[in-house]
């Protein structure tokens, strides 16, 4: 019979398998997580760099979107079709929104969207453009004389110091590293070197918050093992605490996917991490290069780099690992530029604004589509993009809103019983997803903590984010 004698043997061995599943699948941590990261070249970045670029967002925005309407027509926001196209209207629409929002949504949902998807991408411009920005040594940079590129890296140290102090940097940053092949990985540990121990020298050994070095074009498992021991001796050199380098992964290569023995390589990147690895970013114009698509077709949204964001996504999923898409290389610059004292013609300027409109609307798309596909974070490349990034993140949480406020609410009232909500029925499980909706949403803006506590939900559970600790908790 099934005795204790019998069974604890069999019950060991599963207990131990199944703690080590749970450490290797903790889930999402509940950080935030950036939903952007912008790329700029080391020898162009200072310690402004990121009010300067929220400059110029402002910039763009005011003058290719000076009202809701017509930025919701550009976008093509649900029912935009349906809205008034006088200045006069808008004017008197976007006022009556601005009286009673919560009555305009209720009477005239497009006008509230497009009003408050406007009003909202026009607050985080001025408040925060940039939440994550990447130094570049690498593509952004180039290969330059070595005199050159170790000036440049102390350079790059003593602005992000310089940041620190002054409080310019975004919450999230860090720096790109040419990649670590025969050719580069001696120029690339040269870089990392020089930059780390002029930073720490200059900041009495503190990093940034959320500093992170992005390694390129990784193949193999050793190149991940190389970095992790290069960085544990400069810890040491440093006084550094330990694991305080955090790497992130570039997914750019199709050996980054599948290694030569046919298994999925990003477990195997991961583990040789030991524990460093906050994430995996994927490049889309050198992968879809790399499986030998042509210049013309390759974008965000081909199905070859839909297959590899799948396989990031299974081979990831519940390691609490923050997963990023790549960037539209179609920038919104318009064509014509005023010579000093002069003005734009009204055709140049049309130009300009058709322009411009067609890139925000392709950026738009594919960061939609980036979301639909649990991709919450991407790459941008021009100050420009900025109002789309936010645009198409607010647009795909306000949108979602109400169905998601409907179940979250369901599932707090029953405290973890099954719902069902029109026809779509939620267990338990769910629970924690629907929670990080509203986390995600609030991280970046597009949502407010009183929008979240129509749920039910009270601000110590909000902010404590567990699904399961609300739940203990009601149920106690």
């Amino acid at each position: 019979s099934l005795t204790p004698d019998v069974t604890g043997p069999i019950l060991e061995k599963l207990q131990k398998a199944n703690a080590e599943f749970a450490k290797a699948y903790p889930g999402e941590t509940g950080d935030r997580q950036p939903v952007h990261t912008v790329y700029g070249g080391a020898h162009l970045f200072k310690s402004d760099s990121a009010p300067k670029m929220g400059t110029m967002a402002q910039r763009a925005f005011l003058e290719y979107a000076p009202n809701s309407v017509g930025f919701a027509r550009v976008l093509g926001l649900r029912g935009a079709g349906s809205l008034p196209e006088s200045l006069e209207a808008i004017a008197a629409l976007e006022a009556e929104v601005a009286r009673d929002p919560e009555a305009a949504r209720r009477a005239n949902e497009p006008a509230w969207l497009a009003y408050t998807i406007h009003r909202r991408v026009a607050e985080k411009l001025k408040r925060e453009a940039v939440e994550d920005f990447r130094i570049d040594f690498e593509d952004g940079y180039g290969n330059r004389p070595d005199a050159e590129e170790d000036r440049q890296a102390e350079i790059a140290a003593e602005e992000v110091a310089k940041g620190m102090q002054a409080g310019t940097l975004p919450p999230f940053i860090g720096i790109r590293i040419k990649p670590f092949t025969e050719e580069l990985r001696d120029r690339s540990i040269r870089t990392l070197d020089l930059f780390v121990t002029a930073l720490v020298a200059k900041t009495g050994g503190k990093l940034p918050d959320n500093f992170v070095v992005t390694f390129p074009k990784v193949t193999l498992p050793e190149q991940v093992t190389a970095l992790v021991s290069l960085l544990e001796i400069l810890e040491q050199k440093t006084g550094l605490p330990t694991d305080s380098l955090k790497i992130e992964l570039m997914v750019e290569t199709p050996q980054s996917i599948f290694s030569r023995e046919g298994f999925a390589t990003l477990p195997l990147l991961v583990a040789q991490a030991k524990g460093r690895c906050r994430g995996a970013h994927f490049g889309t114009y050198d992968y879809t290069a790399g499986v030998n698509i042509t210049a013309a077709y390759q974008n965000m949204v081909h199905p070859a780099c839909d297959f590899a964001r799948s396989v990031m996504q299974v081979s990831l999923a519940g390691t609490g690992l923050m997963l990023s898409d790549g960037a539209t290389n179609v920038m919104p610059i318009g064509p014509h530029r005023a010579a000093p004292g002069e003005s734009l013609t009204l055709e140049q300027m049309a130009e300009n604004r058709a322009v411009v409109h067609r890139a925000w609307k392709l950026h738009y798309d594919h960061v939609q589509h980036s979301l639909e596909n649990a991709y919450y974070q991407g790459w941008d490349l021009h100050p420009a993009q900025l109002p789309t990034r936010y645009a198409a993140v607010y647009a795909f949480f306000l949108e979602g809103l109400a169905p998601a406020t409907e179940r979250l609410k369901n599932f707090i009232e029953k405290a973890a019983q099954a719902t069902l909500v029109g026809d779509v029925f939620d267990d338990a499980a769910t629970g924690q997803g629907l929670l990080n909706y509203f986390l995600r949403g609030i991280n970046c803006g597009a949502l407010t903590e009183d929008e979240a506590l129509v749920t039910g939900l009270t601000l110590e559970e909000l902010r404590g984010r567990s699904f399961v600790k609300i739940l203990n908790a009601r149920r106690g």
